[in-house]
């Protein structure tokens, strides 16, 4: 048995209202962060999100598949993204040893090193843009509805 509340839906009105507002939401403190990012002569957050999920993976490695299932990003996108991080020399591709075809994205320990420092400048950002607007009972509250969609 599912342990949320049963709710009659939403009117057609309010809910386009409610996903005007959560889609320009996001494009906004989106876009404020990246122009964080980019104030402080940083990559774009989706370098971060590449680098945060090879950082926090076991011996700092995914195959490309698995960093697609864990981003937002195509595989089209995210293969030319590997490509400059590992210009930058922020990962490196190694063999896979059970299918010589496949590669592991490995994070370099520049790689660790720049998310760090990116990390610095998104989280200060997260707190500007959404924590500074919020109260800790609305944060809590919005984070349980945001559950219900995800």
């Amino acid at each position: 048995m599912s342990d949320e509340k049963k709710t009659a839906p939403c009117s057609a009105a309010s809910v386009t209202e409610l996903w005007v507002t959560l889609a320009r939401a996001q494009q906004r403190v989106l876009a404020a962060m990246e122009c964080d990012l980019k104030a402080a002569g940083l990559p774009p957050l989706s370098w971060y999100d590449v680098l945060w999920e090879l950082d926090r993976a076991e011996d700092g490695r995914l195959r490309p598949f698995e960093i697609e299932e864990r981003t937002l990003l195509t595989q089209y996108n995210l293969s030319r993204l590997i490509d400059r991080l590992e210009k930058e020399a922020l990962v490196r591709r190694e063999v896979f040893d059970q299918d010589s075809r496949g590669r592991w994205v490995v994070i370099t320990e520049a790689g660790r090193e720049r998310r760090a420092r990116m990390w610095t400048i998104y989280g200060r950002s997260i707190e500007e843009h959404l924590g500074a607007r919020l109260s800790e009972e609305e944060a809590q509250m919005l984070t349980s509805l945001l559950k219900r969609l995800a």
